[in-house]
């Protein structure tokens, strides 16, 4: 049985400074990228997701709720839409397997959702690899976190959230995330990050 590390959208626009920006994500980029780096021997393969934005419809508002839509972002093609600079170099070192793109023309919270370069989609990329085992790190907890992990249980993973390696939006919309992980049967690990 293998276990992959999952990085999910640490992403310019997700931290400081980005437009959708989640206090914390850039301290949380920089822990995710040494724990990519160091994944040698603990992971077989460490997997990113970016959110990849072409006409999203619905999902991007000029008046959001922040639930289902959002203001424009990681829209394809901008600086918002890559990789924080201090997940850079996780990516720069080769420690990066694999990215999954998601969400062109729709919300896609969910990695699961989206597919590599090629159109492999996540699920039948990991299986191919033997994967059986996730961890999930990343931004935000109480949203794509929460989705992908959720969606990887419905995929007949094995699911563990590292909350130390996590940043939530708020402290409420975390706390329910935790709870139904939880309950979904998802292994959860360390405390969340939350500086809303």
């Amino acid at each position: 049985m293998r276990r992959a590390l999952l990085v999910v959208d640490v992403q310019k626009d997700f931290c400081e400074g980005g437009s959708v920006p989640v206090k914390g994500g850039a301290d949380r980029a920089a822990a995710i990228a040494d724990l990519a780096r160091r994944a040698d021997g603990q992971y077989s393969y460490v997997i990113a997701t970016r959110d990849h934005h072409i006409d999203p419809g619905t999902h991007f508002s000029e008046h959001p709720d922040f639930d289902t839509s959002f203001p424009v972002h990681c829209v394809v093609g901008t600086e918002g839409g890559e990789f924080h600079p201090n997940f850079v170099p996780a990516v720069a070192s080769g420690a990066v397997d694999e990215v999954v793109f998601k969400g062109a023309h729709s919300a896609s919270k969910s990695g699961f959702e989206g597919s590599t370069e090629g159109g492999t989609l996540l699920a039948d990329w990991l299986r191919a690899r033997d994967v059986s085992e996730l961890d999930v790190v990343g931004i935000a907890t109480d949203h794509c976190v929460k989705a992908t992990a959720l969606d990887g249980v419905r995929e007949g993973f094995a699911v563990r959230v590292l909350l130390d390696y996590t940043a939530g939006v708020a402290a409420g919309t975390t706390a329910t995330a935790i709870s139904e992980l939880r309950r979904a049967g998802v292994v959860l690990s360390g405390e969340p990050v939350v500086l809303a």
